[in-house]
């Protein structure tokens, strides 16, 4: 029996066909991939699949080596810039570990989309007039729990939390008929110990799902450059970047 490799070639069209089945990253790929992420992220937001699609995970350092990870929530993804934005207490764990090291990873997933981004880069804290802009739009608890808790440290039981959140109501001038009153509208102002972090991102992975297996991947990268190292003498050093490169990545 002869092979008739013109017969082959409708059946490799089909295999090709459902290897490559599902949606697909541009090709040729984009010159920058925030735009991408920026539609990503609003679509996970628009479909209300996920309580958070705002939540992404946070990788640090700690000052022995010690690696860490949590949620946090993104509070502003800034597409010229190339960075992203999260709020936090400087004293806690991931605040003591930025100080530290400012080199973090994160990870988006919307696992309802099959789509993930994955982030790394260097954490700079943002300004304190941008931090007080956001802690401002903050329900009057949220505002509370950050003067009264001390993130990351030991505590007997919570009613312990509880009475130094009485405490801090009571420094603030806050009664609990001003709360009934006027809810967020009190004024609460920001702790000194609490506020943002700007993570410049200089590399960036999109990978987009597919039934067979056969993802799509690829990764963004450039270059950062600080002005000096970050240090409390100087928490936001200036940032400079260079333009983006990219590869496709196999599955």
């Amino acid at each position: 029996m002869t092979h008739d490799a013109n017969a082959s070639i409708p059946l490799a069209a089909k295999i090709f066909d459902k290897l490559t089945a599902g949606a697909a990253l541009p090709t040729p790929l984009p010159p920058d991939a925030f735009p991408m992420f920026q539609a990503w992220f609003d679509e996970a937001g628009r479909a209300k699949q996920q309580p958070n699609p705002s939540a992404f995970s946070l990788a640090t350092v700690d000052p022995d080596g010690r690696p860490s990870n949590r949620i946090v929530l993104c509070r502003g993804i800034d597409v010229a810039a190339g960075t992203i934005r999260f709020f936090t207490n400087y004293k806690g764990r991931k605040g003591r570990a930025i100080t530290a090291n400012p080199r973090v990873a994160a990870c988006f997933h919307w696992d309802h989309l099959d789509k993930q981004v994955r982030i790394e880069g260097m954490a700079i804290r943002t300004t304190p007039e941008e931090s007080d802009e956001y802690f401002a739009s903050r329900p009057w608890d949220n505002r509370v729990g950050s003067w009264a808790s001390d993130q990351s440290e030991p505590i007997a039981d919570r009613t312990q939390l509880f009475a130094k959140a009485m405490e801090v109501l009571k420094q603030h001038g806050v009664g609990i008929a001003d709360l009934a009153l006027k809810g967020n509208s009190v004024h609460i102002p920001r702790p000194p110990h609490w506020g943002g972090f700007r993570i410049w991102v200089d590399r960036l992975e999109v990978w987009l799902g597919s039934s067979a297996r056969f993802h799509d991947r690829a990764v963004w990268t450039r270059d950062l450059t600080l002005s000096e190292p970050p240090s409390d003498a100087n928490p936001r050093p200036g940032v400079s970047a260079t333009a983006w490169t990219s590869t496709r990545l196999q599955p």
